[in-house]
């Protein structure tokens, strides 16, 4: 009992740091992006996507180095990346009014298209990978692959800057933007981005003693839990910049996520000893890697037509197709998953 209510009580503890500190990050984020003109487009894919993404980096660094476990690092990151992609549900039915993708500017296509590009590197590979590796191309100890996600990355995040500088943000609204000055925003913007990192740390572990603690560890719901505690940062920050108006910002930090996953998993295979990371994987990821992909696709085809009607009042018929997706995938995941 003891070590139950030990576990809750980190858990709690944890939660309600993220949750303080990722409404301020979003909150001086936010006007980070209007102070230097950004945007918080690119604000919420380079800087808060890596901040909320330590937990995957986290864990998928720990399974293989300790663990001497790929399965759980590729698996980690891309049920993240099909978690973030449903997060935008929960920015639909929070927004009353109108719909997130009506709200949220187009300019975030590009950083889906470039993240469906990342991640189908990813799912690429995995096919074209074998159990002992012996057909999968290699540099030494990793994959090629890993040099071409790393320099993807960086090329995308350029891209995401050069059309944001090219199409400026218009001038602060909000009266808290204007009279918070550029110097005291970076300030706590950066103290709040260390708290979140420094608990994000945690998470995983504190997850995990969880699961364990409520014999869930070795069941589907403690995969499930497990995976849903770490990407707590991404769900609090991107709720807390929706509420104060940050659509952008709530947005790109979803799909800077999903780009940064994917930089983790060729960040996992520099740990991984026994070859290329993606060469002792399961082919089943190769599920999660598609639906991630699918679920991008529907956001980017939202984001173009900006669907107006409601489904029972809630979200739209995005929505309802990536809820559908999400379900989807965790079933065949239970199926199929081992």
């Amino acid at each position: 009992m003891n070590e139950v209510l030990t576990a809750w009580a980190q858990f709690a503890a944890a939660l309600v740091l993220i949750g303080y500190a990722g409404t301020v990050l979003s909150r001086y984020g936010d006007v980070i992006a209007q102070k230097t003109g950004l945007g918080g487009t690119w604000i919420g894919v380079a800087l808060v996507a890596v901040v909320t993404s330590f937990p995957e980096l986290v864990t998928g660094i720990s399974a293989v180095s300790l663990a001497d476990d790929a399965d759980i690092a590729v698996g980690t990151v891309l049920g993240s990346c099909v978690f973030n992609m449903g997060i935008l549900v929960v920015l639909d039915f929070l927004s009353r009014g109108r719909s997130v993708f009506q709200l949220a500017g187009q300019e975030h296509i590009l950083s889906a298209g470039l993240g469906v590009l990342l991640i189908g590197v990813v799912g690429f590979n995995v096919l074209l990978s074998t159990r002992d590796g012996s057909s999968a191309p290699a540099l030494g100890m990793i994959g090629v692959y890993t040099p071409i996600i790393l320099l993807l990355y960086v090329v995308s995040v350029r891209v995401v800057f050069r059309y944001e500088r090219g199409n400026p943000p218009d001038e602060p609204t909000n009266a808290f933007a204007r009279e918070t000055r550029l110097s005291s925003a970076v300030a706590a913007f950066s103290a709040s981005a260390v708290v979140v990192i420094a608990v994000s740390v945690s998470l995983p572990f504190v997850a995990q003693n969880l699961a364990a603690a409520m014999d869930w560890h070795r069941t589907f719901v403690g995969t499930l839990f497990v995976a849903a505690v770490t990407s707590l940062p991404e769900v609090v920050v991107t709720v807390a910049a929706l509420r104060i108006g940050a659509v952008d910002l709530a947005v790109g930090n979803l799909f800077g996520s999903n780009m940064f996953n994917i930089v983790v998993i060729a960040i996992d295979d520099f740990f991984y000893l026994d070859g290329p990371i993606l060469s002792a994987v399961d082919p089943v990821h190769v599920l999660s890697a598609f639906s991630a992909i699918m679920m991008t696709g529907v956001a980017i085809v939202g984001l173009l037509y900006r669907p107006r009607g409601r489904i029972f009042g809630g979200i739209g018929w995005a929505s309802l197709i990536l809820v559908t997706i999400y379900l989807l995938n965790s079933y065949v995941l239970y199926l199929f998953g081992g």
